[in-house]
């Protein structure tokens, strides 16, 4: 079992332009599931429904900004360092990438 828990600087690139923050992730005690939050400067969302398959997570969150939406959520972990996408329904995939902090 891979340790995928703890808090991450993201970048993501959106249709908003360049959108940076943290990513928490907390596993469950299984280590198949995990809660969490991502929050930058459009606010923060909660992850629904996290999932933990090896090193690859997988989440949706409720957007409230700029309009009310799921975004989808997929992600590779790689010791520290993180790659993925979200997607954001209409304005389809944003790449992102995140390193674990300290």
């Amino acid at each position: 079992m891979s340790d995928v828990g703890g808090t991450y600087d993201f970048v993501a690139q959106t249709p908003m332009g360049e959108q940076t923050g943290t990513f928490t992730v907390v596993p469950s005690d299984g280590g198949t599931s995990f809660t969490g939050q991502l929050s930058g400067g459009m606010g923060s969302m909660d992850v629904d429904d996290g999932k933990i398959d090896g090193n690859v997570l997988t989440w949706s969150m409720k957007m409230s900004m700029p309009m009310p939406m799921t975004l989808e959520g997929e992600a590779t972990v790689d010791g520290d360092a993180v790659t993925g996408t979200i997607s954001a329904m209409m304005f389809g995939k944003m790449q992102f990438t995140a390193q674990r902090q300290g």
